[in-house]
């Protein structure tokens, strides 16, 4: 079997354009969570009278000249603009969650310095790209558009703008890679199954170098009606936009909504080695599992969680004990977080029953940035990677009273130095779909 690893990274969260800003803010424990009731009077215009009703008006939202965080100073190239990054035409053509993929994309090509020009590179050049919910804005703009002006009023780039796998299309055509084009959807797995799909096409062959990622740009009122409808949104801390994100605490509530892109370049070892390319991880295992059991909840006792880790650890060859840190899926919600937390401690008992949580470090980045839901798993695992790269951890905000009845290293509110060679990544999704990702330093 072929060896994975990564060799480039880009990233747009609600902490900034750019893979060193937002590592640098994540590491300063800065919050990218803001309040959308300013948000949708300025900007929603006719949409602004349904915002007022909602539960939940905190949400991640990547920062703009309109609409940036009042608490974070962003440099020129750290505010997003999609005119840094494609032409009036493009614009049109894509949806907003396509265009984060995009620019994500020349990121992390820049940055593994891949650009294929031969048709034997391009040809071994693939995407493997996804989103959970993708453009919910169009959807709904067309369908009241439909509804009050029939057939003459549906846009031509209606279908091409609103299907999942055109962020991957668009990358795709943009720099002529022919390799596999891929889109998993698999709600908020969607980011971690599309790396652990796209490392195995590079492992059996199918490409040398893979794009792969998630993508989500779904801040609208009907994605926080739908959500808060079923009572997974942050809503006690609507006063206080980045005390909302509590994965673990014992006042967690629920989510928050988030918006951005993450993008891996994957690339076989020998091929990276060939063209002196930097190596940030390999990707040493995944593991998938299905819950079987509820359409939005998770078994109280994790076994979903727990079968994918342990078949990523299998995957990688690594034992339980071997693992330095693992990057939660841990949402802020009370029963999804309890189920992954007795998901890690079963995976942390010994072979002879000792325990042994307590030398397992476990923090989850989405008390900073908020829950980017199809793009989670990619950017967590970016994470990831950089805590095995540069030997530290990012924190867990708001973490002041972990309930979840373990001992274990939660990196509460300040990021810690750690020499971290082996690190896991989860991603629990709706429908009790479940990835795990293992990442470690390059061994020869």
């Amino acid at each position: 079997m072929r060896r994975v690893v990564i060799t480039g990274l880009g990233a747009i969260t609600p902490l900034g354009v750019g893979v060193r800003s937002n590592w640098r803010r994540l590491l300063a424990s800065d919050s990218g969570l803001v309040s959308i009731a300013e948000r949708s009077s300025e900007e929603a215009g006719e949409l602004s009278n349904l915002w007022k009703d909602l539960t939940s008006t905190v949400a991640g939202i990547v920062p703009t000249f309109k609409a940036s965080n009042p608490r974070m100073t962003f440099s020129k190239n750290e505010i997003w603009q999609a005119t840094d990054w494609m032409n009036a035409t493009d614009r049109r053509r894509m949806s907003t969650f396509a265009q984060y993929a995009i620019a994500a994309t020349e990121m992390a090509l820049k940055d593994a310095g891949w650009k294929p020009s031969s048709e034997e590179k391009l040809d071994a050049t693939g995407v493997c790209l996804g989103s959970g919910i993708g453009n919910l804005h169009d959807i709904y703009e067309t369908s009241i558009e439909f509804e009050q002006g029939g057939y003459k009023k549906v846009s031509p780039l209606f279908v091409p703008k609103i299907l999942i796998n055109m962020a991957a299309g668009h990358i795709a055509m943009r720099y002529g890679f022919r390799g596999p084009n891929h889109a998993a959807t698999t709600a908020c797995t969607t980011g971690a199954h599309s790396i652990g799909d796209a490392s195995r096409f590079i492992a059996f062959g199918d490409a040398d170098v893979m794009v792969a990622g998630g993508a989500e740009s779904c801040i609208h009122p009907l994605t926080f009606a739908g959500f808060g409808k079923s009572r997974s949104l942050s809503t006690a801390f609507n006063h206080d936009p980045p005390a909302s994100g509590r994965p673990f605490d014992a006042e967690r509530a629920g989510f928050v909504v988030s918006e951005g892109a993450a993008v891996l370049i994957l690339e076989e070892l020998e091929h990276a080695k060939a063209r002196g390319a930097h190596i940030y991880a390999e990707v040493s295992g995944y593991g998938c599992s299905g819950d079987a059991h509820h359409m939005t909840a998770p078994k109280e006792n994790g076994a979903g969680a727990l079968a994918a880790m342990k078949r990523a650890l299998k995957n990688a060859g690594i034992k339980p004990k071997e693992v330095d840190y693992i990057n939660a899926h841990a949402t802020g919600t009370k029963v999804g977080d309890a189920a992954e937390a007795a998901a890690i401690r079963s995976l942390m008992l010994g072979e002879d029953g000792v325990e042994c949580e307590s030398q397992v470090t476990v923090s989850s980045t989405k008390g900073a940035i908020g829950h980017l839901l199809g793009a989670a798993g990619a950017i967590e695992s970016l994470y990831s990677i950089l805590a095995i790269a540069e030997n530290a951890v990012p924190p867990t905000l708001n973490l002041h009273k972990p309930d979840v009845g373990t001992q274990f290293n939660f990196v509460p509110h300040e990021a810690q130095e750690k020499r971290v060679n082996v690190a896991m990544s989860n991603s629990f999704g709706f429908g009790g779909t479940n990835a795990s990702l293992v990442f470690s330093g390059l061994k020869k």
